[in-house]
């Protein structure tokens, strides 16, 4: 349930850098300030499985945002790669099916049973949060974003995963057709006092956590601050 996770807890950092040192610094300085670390394509694709060892050996659970996408078995074969790692969530994408995605949720659960680690939330990209509605109606995407979002979602759980990836402007209409158990895991968070960068549909934290997001994912408003760790407590006690 929402109600179980702590405002601190709710926070995983985006650590996007192809600089190992930067992110194992960052994670080190960052734990027990906030839940976790998102590590993304551009992490993974510098330094793979080793470098998630690295960054999680400073304690912060890990979010492996890899977004994979591709024909069931290969997905499965990726998850089932990658769970060993002990990770805290793992992510495909929505649009790539109901099989695709049953597959992956199997594949997390044998292979974490086989490693004796805890399973990870395995959970679905929705639509990015870098899109608006132009931009779906430029790829054929026709109808309302939170239309499309729902109907993943809804597939998503049919799936058997833990949850989505939506932004927050979803939350209400997610959280309604799926009930108060599914994980909602929101990027595109900036607070009042940051940049929106390429995010276009955001929300600040504290909107995020009252309307029921079990994770925010938040990026340069920390990493690219003076201090990460004051800008991430000056978050948390936003939040609180």
């Amino acid at each position: 349930m929402t109600q179980a996770i702590a405002p601190q807890d709710r926070i995983f950092c985006a650590i996007d850098t192809t600089d190992l040192a930067h992110a194992v610094d960052l994670a080190s300085r960052l734990c027990g300030v906030i839940g976790g670390a998102k590590l993304g394509k551009e992490f993974f694709a510098a330094h793979g499985p080793q470098g998630v060892r690295e960054v999680a050996k400073a304690g912060l659970p890990i979010f492996l945002d890899v977004k994979y996408h591709d024909i069931p078995n290969t997905v499965a074969g990726a998850v089932r790669a990658v769970t060993p790692l002990g990770l805290r969530i793992v992510n495909v994408h929505a649009t790539g099916g109901l099989e695709m995605m049953k597959r992956a949720g199997e594949a997390a659960r044998e292979a974490a049973d086989k490693a004796g680690v805890n399973a990870p939330w395995v959970i679905a990209v929705t639509i990015l949060t870098s899109l608006d509605q132009a931009d779906l109606d430029d790829v054929g995407l026709r109808g309302p974003i939170s239309d499309r979002v729902v109907k993943l979602a809804e597939l998503t759980q049919k799936a058997g995963l833990d949850g989505v990836v939506c932004s927050a402007q979803e939350i209400t209409a997610a959280r309604a057709a799926c009930g108060p158990d599914f994980k909602l895991i929101t990027p595109g968070i900036r607070p009042t006092w940051a940049s929106t960068d390429d995010q276009k549909r955001i929300v600040t934290p504290h909107d995020a956590m009252a309307m029921g997001t079990d994770v925010m994912v938040i990026g340069r408003p920390i990493t690219k601050a003076d201090d990460p760790v004051v800008a991430a407590k000056r978050i948390v006690a936003e939040l609180s």
